[in-house]
C-alpha cells in the first residue's frame, strides 16, 4: 500500500523552478496578463525547456521507481498560474514523463500558504518574494538561482548538498559570530556547546526524511546486492575542527547522517562543489552560492541572521 501524503517526503515546486519560463515571463512583464494567456494557449503543445530544478526533481521522483509498493516521495506543483494558463505546464510535465499529479493554481497569488497543507518539506521557486514570505511563516522554502541546467539522463543518482548553519540547523551559532564578527568567540561558544545539539533549521525535516530514504535503500541493498543507490547526501560547511563536533553531535542526536561531510574552514565552497557535482546545493548565504562555470544548481535559503539587513 502506498504511503498516505502525511507520511511521504513531499516537495512543492513552482513552474518557475521546474521549467525555463524566461520567454513567458518577459511577455507577462512587457505585454500583460492577456498576452501571456494568449501566448500559453498558442504554444500549449510546445513543451517548456527544462529549468534549473528539473534534474533534481526528475531524480527525486526516481525514488518511487525503486520502491513501487511504498511510493514514498511526491512532487506537488504550487503555481501562481491560473488553471487555464497552467495547462501548458502540465502538458510539459507529461511530455517529460514526470509523475506529478497534484497542484495548486493560485491565479496570480502566492501559493506559499499551502506548503503545510501538502505536507511539503521544501518549496522551490524562482520567485524570491514568495520564498521570503514562506520563510517568514516558518515554512521550508528556497529560491532557485539562475544557472545552466544540464540533465544527464543516463545518470540516475541524486546528489544533494547542504550548508549546515541556517539551513539544516538553526542560526544560533551564526548569530554569535555576526554579533561581534569574532571567530574566536564563535569557536569558544561552539566548544562549550559541543555536546548540545542544535535546534532544527528550515530544511531539517527535508534532511531527516532524505536520511530515512537512505535507510530504505540500505534495506533494499541488503536484499539485492546488485541494487544501485540513488541518494547521496553531503554537508558542505565553512566550519572546521574543533567546532565541527557540534555538527556531529546534532546529527547523532537526530539519528541521521550524511554520506560525506566537508569542513572547509573558510575555503571557497565551489572548490568542493565542482567535484561533488550536486543536483542541488542549499545555503543561507548568497556569497557562497557561486561556481566558476555557473553550472551547479544553487538554492538560497533566506533564513536567519545571515539575511538580516
Amino acid at each position: 500500500m502506498a504511503y498516505p501524503i502525511d507520511r511521504k517526503l513531499v516537495i512543492g515546486v513552482a513552474s518557475s523552478a521546474l521549467f525555463d519560463l524566461a520567454e513567458s515571463h518577459e511577455i507577462y512583464l512587457s505585454k500583460g496578463v492577456e498576452e501571456y494567456r494568449k501566448h500559453q494557449e498558442e504554444n500549449i503543445d510546445n513543451p517548456f525547456q527544462k529549468g534549473v530544478a528539473f534534474p533534481f526533481i526528475r531524480r527525486f521522483l526516481g525514488i518511487n521507481n525503486a520502491f513501487p509498493k511504498q511510493l514514498p516521495v511526491e512532487v506537488v506543483l504550487l503555481s501562481r498560474n491560473s488553471p487555464e494558463t497552467g495547462l501548458r505546464v502540465f502538458r510539459s510535465i507529461r511530455h517529460y514523463g514526470l509523475n506529478i499529479s497534484r497542484a495548486a493554481f493560485m491565479t496570480g497569488s502566492s501559493p506559499y500558504e499551502y506548503i503545510p497543507a501538502f505536507n511539503a518539506s521544501l518549496f522551490l521557486s524562482g520567485n524570491e518574494e514568495d520564498v521570503r514570505k514562506a520563510i517568514e511563516a516558518k515554512f521550508p522554502a528556497g529560491v532557485v538561482l539562475p544557472s545552466i541546467a544540464t540533465d544527464d539522463e543516463a545518470d540516475n543518482q541524486l546528489r544533494v548538498a547542504f550548508d549546515f548553519d541556517g539551513v539544516i540547523a538553526d542560526d544560533e551559532s551564526e548569530a554569535v559570530f555576526k554579533k561581534n564578527n569574532d571567530l574566536s568567540e564563535f569557536e569558544t561558544h561552539e566548544t562549550q556547546k559541543r555536546e548540545i545539539p542544535h535546534k532544527p533549521g528550515p530544511l531539517a525535516d527535508l534532511f531527516k526524511k532524505l536520511s530515512f530514504m537512505q535507510k530504505l535503500e540500505d534495506k533494499r541493498l541488503k536484499d539485492d546486492p546488485d541494487y544501485q543507490r540513488i541518494l547521496r547526501i553531503s554537508i558542505v560547511t565553512a566550519r572546521n575542527a574543533p567546532n565541527h563536533e557540534r555538527v556531529v553531535t546534532t546529527l547523532k542526536n537526530w539519528g541521521v547522517s550524511a554520506d560525506a561531510s566537508f569542513f572547509l574552514g573558510g575555503m571557497e565552497k565551489s572548490r568542493i562543489l565542482t567535484i561533488l557535482r550536486p543536483h542541488m546545493f542549499f545555503d543561507d548565504q548568497r556569497s557562497h552560492l557561486q561556481s566558476p562555470e555557473g553550472d551547479i544548481p544553487m538554492v538560497h535559503i533566506p533564513f536567519g541572521i545571515a539575511n538580516k539587513i
